[in-house]
């Protein structure tokens, strides 16, 4: 019997349907969608202390399974690498939350995946993932479905062979199984990055900061700094588009970076994620890079000039109206 017009267009849209769906019925994610979601996860606050490094190989732990997509958290220390593999029939996204990545995928050129650079892909990608860099680098991953499968393969040429059989595990906990036997702890990233910087206390800070031989710029999320306030005279440019916004190759520069001799100053809440970030800038060239010691809260503790939470607040309504 011949459909009609109306009859198709219905057909064709519950097809449309059943393809968007897991096995399970839950309706997937699309790659732009998991792209924003690893965006938002990685400017979010409490997942950073949970990474931990391995020497061996790269760390990874899952940080949410839902029924249409799962989150992973993934450190790399320089020289790791996934090698050749597939997703199972998940898309995907990938975003790098600090240091930088390089991708490679057969018949192109390497790609380098630098912080807040959301990276979408689909149900047929196949790629490798490297730390080609000299420092740490830290990702988050999202997948839809949640994986079931991932396949390995050999480069050949410019073809994919697969290595042996399916990577296929009866759970997927088994086939990401997290071992910390031999792991670096983050206080052990910290001080490997704080080795590389000549630290500054808030008032060395200020005072170059006053002089302006340098950029006070402050990392903290819009959350925190609602919270806790700002400092007079500093630049707010987010964690998650550091990197880009002080390349002084970026097209996303901003117009005050002319040259990698700026001296650049971070600060985050109390001078943690500050240290790495300013590990991850000198990786650009930025050699004068460096962040405060002990960040806002230090430097509102030695009475140096703030806006407070509260008229903070009040000014950004009045701008934002």
């Amino acid at each position: 019997m011949q459909l009609t017009a109306d009859e198709k267009l219905v057909q064709e849209k519950e097809s449309a349907l059943k393809a968007a769906k897991g096995p399970d019925g839950a309706v997937l994610r699309t790659p732009a969608e998991l792209a924003e979601i690893v965006s938002r996860f990685a400017s979010s606050d409490g997942w950073m202390e949970k990474v931990r490094l391995r020497a061996d190989r790269r760390w990874y732990e899952r940080l949410y399974h839902g029924p249409d997509h799962e989150i992973w958290v993934i450190s790399w220390l320089p020289g790791q690498s996934t090698g050749f593999h597939d997703h199972g029939g998940s898309s995907g996204a990938l975003v790098v939350a600090t240091g930088i990545l390089e991708e490679h995928c057969p018949g192109e050129r390497a790609r380098v995946i630098h912080p807040g650079q959301p990276h979408p892909f689909g149900s047929d990608y196949a790629h490798d993932v490297r730390n080609v860099s000299v420092a740490p680098a830290i990702s988050i991953h999202a997948y839809s479905p949640p994986l079931r499968d991932m396949n390995e393969y050999e480069l050949d040429g410019g073809r994919l062979v697969p290595r042996g059989a399916s990577s296929r595990e009866t759970e997927t906990d088994r086939q990401w199984q997290v071992q910390r036997t031999d792991a670096l702890s983050m206080e052990q990233v910290l001080s490997a990055a704080r080795a590389r910087l000549r630290r500054l206390t808030p008032d060395e800070a200020y005072e170059v900061m006053v002089k302006k031989e340098a950029i006070l710029v402050d990392i903290r999320p819009e959350g925190q700094r609602a919270t806790e306030g700002s400092i007079v005279g500093s630049l707010i440019v987010e964690r998650n588009v550091l990197e880009w916004r002080f390349d002084p190759s970026s097209s996303a520069r901003l117009s005050v970076v002319t040259d990698h001799d700026i001296q650049v100053i971070v600060f985050c809440s109390e001078g943690y994620t500050s240290s790495l970030a300013a590990v991850a800038l000198k990786e650009l060239g930025l050699w004068r890079a460096t962040d405060v010691i002990g960040g806002f809260q230090a430097w509102k503790d030695m009475g140096l000039p703030i806006v407070p939470a509260e008229l903070d607040g009040r000014q950004n309504s009045k701008t934002s109206g």
